[in-house]
């Protein structure tokens, strides 16, 4: 696999265990609580900062929920199981279902009032429009004489 994190949890960087006697139930712990955080990749357009989310298998309109206080966005789904699967013999899912949560910190210059969001093949894109930080440049105040 590649360096750094990737799709590599924590686990992968440390020793077995339980070599050490820490059980399995310990280490599901520590994996669902990972899982917990909404995964985003967030780049910069020009004139936007762009956060996209991996989330296939809900239904947008009821299961997202975007707000944006104090300069900071927060980006809250939920995923719901299906309860006809688990009827069928030799069920098994490793789907990741419930509350998923990000807040991201918003750039100096992000407007708020127009931000869009859009889902579209699993996957959830927030528009935040930014204004230039760099602005018109130094204002020249020129000193009279009394």
């Amino acid at each position: 696999m590649a360096e750094g994190w990737g799709r590599r949890g924590p686990w992968d960087m440390m020793p077995d265990f339980r070599r050490f006697g820490i059980p399995d139930s310990f280490k599901r712990f520590v994996d669902e609580w990972e899982t917990a955080w909404l995964r985003v990749e967030e780049f910069r357009e020009p004139d936007a900062l762009v956060v996209r989310a991996e989330l296939p298998g809900i239904d947008p309109e009821k299961d997202v929920d975007i707000t944006v206080q104090e300069g900071v966005l927060s980006i809250k789904a939920e995923r719901h199981e299906n309860a006809e699967n688990k009827s069928k013999n030799s069920y098994r899912s490793e789907f990741r279902y419930g509350s998923f949560a990000r807040t991201i910190e918003l750039p100096r210059g992000a407007r708020g009032e127009d931000i869009t969001a859009s889902y579209h093949d699993g996957v959830l894109e927030v528009r935040v429009p930014t204004v230039s930080e760099t602005g018109p440049g130094p204002t020249k105040v020129n000193v009279s004489r009394s």
